[in-house]
Formats: structure tokens, sequence, C-alpha cells
């Protein structure tokens, strides 16, 4: 009797969490419209503790299981025609993840929309915590020379030289920047911002007061709010005041003038050149590409804190960053409204891309 009462409470558990059956795949490639692309889970992908995926898997829903051996994690999906993917940290994951599911035959991903969904560290001088950016620039922060700055020049601002070149932000940029900077589809990126700026975030006593400590950039001390910001992917986890400057600089130099430096993970300029190649294979389209990131932390630390005392307070499981929680509440509900005009409207969109320009 004690047997059949725990299967029958570990059943109870498994069908309350919303997990789900294998999905059974057509003898076709299943037609996707929308692919959204989270980094991180951080357990089950429902009824813990949430990473990136958890909300959609949940929310969404995303209720259908589809294996994915050659990947980092299973898939998602729903029979709307969303698909969810969870990538793995770093550049090098998320390029692998995302060539991966572009070349499974069992996916017609040639319509797709590709949506990336995730938490970043941000610049205090454009944007507040649980904030979310959508991204018109990708820089990699990892294709470069460097030289440890105790060693460099003295009249040097970083130890960081564009590849290729003898000083830093040399001029004129390299022709073959070698993925240093993507440029995403400015009429898409305009029309997902449109279409989402007002939606609701949440904002919480905590994230006030955290905010409030940031006296000199009134951006840090809104509420949280939809802006267009660009990215900056590097594998480093990198932190600081000074390191902030030089990430506004490289952003700057790769996009001569026209990004500014807003969110900062490690990702993005993986996937976007996972897509490039899928392209040529007439797998995808990557001008339907967008890439949004809500602000878990502040890049650098507010007066009066060093940069070791703060990146110290940003734990590595991502649990203890500043505003986690809800900047993964606002990346959510931000993406999911952008994914849910897409799907209202197929029919439009399925050959027309969206744009406000």
């Amino acid at each position: 009797m004690a047997k059949i009462t725990i299967w029958a409470a570990s059943f109870l558990l498994i069908w309350t969490m919303g997990w789900a059956e294998n999905y059974k795949l057509p003898t076709t490639p299943l037609p996707i419209k929308v692919v959204v692309v989270t980094l991180f889970e951080a357990g089950e992908d429902s009824g813990d503790r949430p990473g990136e995926f958890q909300n959609w898997v949940e929310r969404f829903p995303l209720d259908k299981v589809i294996a994915m051996p050659q990947g980092y994690r299973n898939l998602r999906y729903n029979e709307k025609g969303v698909l969810g993917l969870v990538t793995g940290i770093g550049t090098a994951r998320a390029a692998a993840s995302v060539m991966a599911l572009g070349m499974d035959e069992r996916f017609d991903l040639s319509k797709a929309y590709w949506i990336v969904a995730g938490i970043s560290g941000v610049d205090p001088a454009d944007i507040s915590l649980a904030s979310a950016a959508w991204a018109e620039w990708l820089v990699d922060g990892d294709i470069a020379h460097q030289i440890d700055i105790r060693e460099a020049p003295a009249d040097w601002p970083t130890g960081y030289v564009p590849l290729r070149k003898s000083i830093p932000y040399e001029m004129p940029r390299q022709k073959d920047d070698e993925g240093a900077v993507y440029h995403l589809n400015p009429g898409l990126v305009e029309w997902a911002y449109q279409i989402s700026k007002n939606v609701p975030l949440v904002d919480n006593k905590e994230l006030k007061v955290l905010r409030s400590l940031y006296e000199d950039y009134p951006n840090a001390q809104k509420p949280p709010f939809v802006l267009k910001g660009d990215h900056l992917a590097a594998s480093t986890f990198w932190h600081g005041k000074m390191l902030t400057q030089w990430a506004n600089d490289w952003v700057s130099y790769w996009t001569e003038g026209q990004g500014n430096f807003v969110t900062s993970a490690m990702e993005d300029t993986g996937t976007h050149q996972s897509l490039n190649f899928l392209a040529g294979a007439n797998k995808v389209d990557p001008r339907r590409y967008l890439v949004l990131r809500s602000a878990s932390n502040y890049s650098m630390p507010h007066e009066g804190l060093t940069a070791a005392q703060s990146l110290t307070g940003e734990k590595k499981d991502g649990a203890g960053y500043s505003a986690y929680l809800p900047a993964l509440e606002n990346v959510y509900l931000v993406g999911s409204r952008v994914v849910n005009e897409l799907l209202e409207n197929w029919e439009q969109y399925r050959d027309e891309i969206p744009s406000a320009e």
C-alpha cells in the first residue's frame, strides 16, 4: 500500500510540474513558425527554481518534448508552431546547438523567426534592472589580440586590440571582421520594439533600493522599461567600470559609431554565425533573427563598492544576480508579446517579414 501511495504521489508531482511525454513527429519535416532560443535552465524544465526556459515551458506553454540527442538539451514544442531551444552557456555551445537544430531534417525552419530571450549584465548609463532591450547590433568581445594592461604602453586605454591591428581601435576597421560584428534586420528590430515597448513590466521594492544606489546614472534609477540597445557577446564574465567603458568603446568601434553598448552576455554572435552558415544551405533566413536581453545585473558597481566586491555578489549560478527573477519574468513578458503577434498574424508574416521602417 505504501508503494502505491508513493507511486501515486510521484505521478501527481510529475503531472503538476507540467512534464510532457515525447512528441511523435510527423514523417515529413515539421514546419516551425518561431524558435525561442534560451541559453540555460537552472534545473528541470518546470516545477523548480527557474532559468530562462521555464516560463516558456510552463506559461506559453511548450508542452511537448522532442528528443535532441545531438544537442545540449531536449527541445520543447507546442502545436501553434513554436519550438523551444536551450543552447547551453557560451558562444561555442550556442553556435553548436543552433547548427545542430538547423541541420535537423525533422524540421522545416525556412520561414522560422528566431528570438533569443535571455538575461544579461547591463550598462547603468542606459538601462535599469529588470528592463529589456532589443539589439540591432551584435558585437563579439573575444575576437581580438590582448596585452595585459599592466604591460601595455602608458597611453593605451585598454589591452584589447582588434584582430590584425597593432593598437586599440586602430583605423581603418578590418573589412574582414571574421564574425566580430553583426547588424540585425533594423526594420524587424524596430517592429518588435514598437509592439512591445508598452508591455507592463514587474518591479519590486528591492529593485528600487538597488537602483537608487546608482546616483549618477538617471537611466539606472528608472522603473523597468523596454528599449533598443546593442549587445556585446564575450565568453568571459567581465565586470567593472573600466571594462564597461571598454565595452562601450569596443561596440562603437566595430559598429563605426552606430551601435551603443547596453547589454552583455556570451552567446549571441555564435547563434548568428550559425544562422549565417545555415542560410548558405537554404535552411534558415537570418533576417528573421531577434535578440532580446533583460537586465539581471549592472555591469559595474555603484559608488562605494569595488568591482571585486560587486562581482562577488553576482553568484556564478545566477541565483544571486541583483534582478534575476524579475529579469526572467520581464524577458518572457516582452518576448511572448512578439511571439504571439507573429502567431496571430502568421498568414501575413509567413512570407512578409514585418518592418517598422
